[in-house]
């Protein structure tokens, strides 16, 4: 997968548990192979910092991985993979993510999610209050932004469209998929309107008719106790295998008014993993979520 960030970020993850383990700290590593501290937290993170391999070989002798160790191997292994797939970037021109040609239609903290969401192979989201943006009409998608950005220019809420557009062509990916699960609250507030929201829940049977990677239930407002009242709305996403056979842990995302929450320990992950259960158990089938998407779409025409 041209471009993709996450032989990037396993090889960080990899270097941060080693530092760790060696009980080295970001500034000692950064002095080892004159990178500043902060650098060394980018490369921890997945992000692009510029580095050689004999940087990286430094780092691993500093951190006392053993030379002709399968584990030295497997690191090395990563790095050759992060640098092969970012020859191929520059040779088909997608160096940069398509959504970075965006990055002033959204805050500094969601470009990390664009990036995730754009190599995940299964994406979970549980919602409560608004529609994700995977599955937002035009309408839908200006009527939420005009609530938060109300002194958008109009060419800066038309680039917000294209934005959203670009993302949802994922959809027709059907290595992708997607699961839903909606609180019902989400179908009843109106952003733009009774005819905006009447237009967007066709939109969801349309998908659901369309788009057999897309299952969309919605949880009643009368469903009673269940994890989905405690968690709020989150994402839930997992990533295919890297070349190498090894696995890339999954991420739960909590956006919020004034940032997002990229969560990553496997204690956090599989608590999420239950409340998704949970929420599971009280949901409408895909069905019985068809029918009352239907009712209330003629009620808002009507």
């Amino acid at each position: 997968m041209v471009g993709s960030s996450l032989p990037r970020r396993a090889l960080g993850r990899r270097l941060r548990s080693y530092r760790e383990q060696a009980n080295k700290s970001q500034l000692a590593a950064g002095l080892h192979i004159d990178l500043s501290p902060q650098s060394i937290g980018r490369i921890e993170d997945g992000q692009k910092v510029k580095l050689s391999t004999g940087q990286i070989r430094d780092l691993l002798d500093l951190y006392g991985v053993p030379v002709d160790g399968a584990e030295r191997e497997e690191v090395l292994g990563l790095w050759q993979e992060v640098k092969d797939q970012a020859q191929a970037a520059k040779l088909a021109g997608t160096t940069k993510g398509w959504w970075q040609a965006y990055t002033d239609q959204y805050a500094p903290h969601f470009d990390h999610y664009l990036g995730l969401e754009a190599v995940a192979t299964h994406l979970t989201t549980h919602q409560v209050v608004l529609l994700p943006g995977l599955l937002q009409t035009a309408g839908y998608r200006r009527a939420v932004s005009e609530i938060a950005y109300p002194d958008h220019s109009a060419s800066d809420m038309d680039r917000r469209l294209e934005l959203a557009s670009h993302r949802q062509v994922r959809l027709s990916d059907s290595n992708f998929r997607v699961d839903v699960l909606l609180s019902e609250g989400v179908l009843r507030h109106t952003p733009g309107g009774p005819s905006v929201m009447a237009d967007q829940l066709n939109h969801l049977l349309q998908m659901t008719d369309t788009r057999p990677n897309v299952s969309i239930r919605v949880v009643p407002l009368n469903s009673g106790s269940h994890l989905g009242l405690l968690v709020q709305s989150f994402t839930l996403l997992e990533f295919p295998p890297l070349a190498n056979h090894l696995v890339e842990p999954p991420i739960v995302y909590v956006e919020g008014y004034e940032g997002g929450l990229y969560l990553e320990r496997p204690d956090m992950i599989e608590r999420h993993r239950r409340a998704i259960s949970d929420i599971q158990r009280v949901a409408l089938s895909e069905d019985d979520t068809k029918q009352l998407v239907h009712q209330l779409a003629k009620e808002y025409v009507a």
